[in-house]
């Protein structure tokens, strides 16, 4: 029996070469582990070497000093709550708001709502330092300044996070709606025990994205809190740069310990953040 034309041309067709793609993936890989080599082999070099040149690759004594003057200098562990206390209001808040609202464009139809949504999307083209004047008026007619929530209220609302939010439940089937709506269930209670499970992986996605963005910020927590009483980690790595020099080592040291907590919050969330992100859609 002839063998047919469809299984002959598939015996005979070759495989494409992916060895070029891998090539270029792990040539952005070494680009990109890099800084982060030369970071950690910076903390345990003396100032010496760091301004050496040609440059020193490899220290020529291990030696921890940078840490014990990291936190000497920095009050690291008050700073670390109020980088914390920060993080878990702003995330919590903006995942709650985004999700609300995400899911309010995505799944009712009211009066406005396209043209409502089309203001959320223009602000993301409007520079976020825009609203620092307004926004610091606010905290200061509330009297809130120099407290924790301050560092957090502006950061509640994300046009972004709402974005994400309405890509995720977008994709969702109508079905899993009209049949919790059959069995009596009103619009809240079909939105909390439906719809919300169905998004964990962007609600992760959104939480280490809002997360990465409250850990880092600097801008706002010198301008919110000018006593000083409540400012975060990024605060004090900005003082242990110096007017007429600074201490590398020490300041490397500094920025070590202050990624450790978000390394291992995406460390426990990447699967579901990778998930998220891989369906986020954009369609719809």
């Amino acid at each position: 029996m002839a063998e047919p034309a469809v299984r002959r041309a598939q015996r005979r067709r070759t495989p494409t070469s992916t060895w070029p793609i891998h090539l270029v993936l792990g040539v952005a890989a070494v680009v990109m582990v890099v800084p982060f080599v030369w970071q950690l082999l910076t903390v345990f070099k003396t100032t010496s070497e760091v301004s050496r040149v040609p440059p020193t690759i490899w220290p020529n004594e291990f030696s921890a000093h940078a840490f014990e003057t990291f936190f000497s200098t920095v009050p690291f562990w008050s700073m670390f709550a109020v980088s914390v206390g920060a993080l878990v209001l702003r995330v919590a808040g903006q995942v709650a708001v985004a999700a609300l609202a995400g899911y309010a464009f995505a799944r009712m139809s009211f009066p406005g709502r396209d043209a409502l949504f089309g203001l959320f999307i223009a602000m993301l083209m409007v520079p976020s330092q825009l609203f620092l004047i307004g926004q610091y008026q606010l905290i200061r007619d509330l009297g809130m300044l120099d407290t924790l929530p301050a560092l957090a209220i502006p950061g509640l609302f994300s046009a972004f996070g709402t974005f994400l939010m309405r890509q995720a439940f977008l994709n969702l089937p109508k079905d899993f709606e009209e049949a919790a709506r059959l069995d009596g269930a009103n619009p809240f209670q079909i939105f909390w025990y439906v719809m919300l499970p169905m998004v964990k992986p962007m609600l992760a996605a959104l939480t280490v994205l809002t997360g990465l963005y409250s850990w880092n910020d600097l801008l706002w927590p010198l301008i919110v809190s000018p006593s000083g009483e409540n400012r975060p980690l990024p605060v004090g790595l900005a003082g242990l740069q110096g007017q007429f020099g600074t201490d590398y080592p020490t300041l490397m040291a500094g920025a070590l310990v202050c990624s450790i907590p978000l390394v291992i919050v995406f460390l426990v969330l990447q699967r579901q953040f990778f998930r998220g992100i891989a369906n986020s859609g954009l369609k719809g």
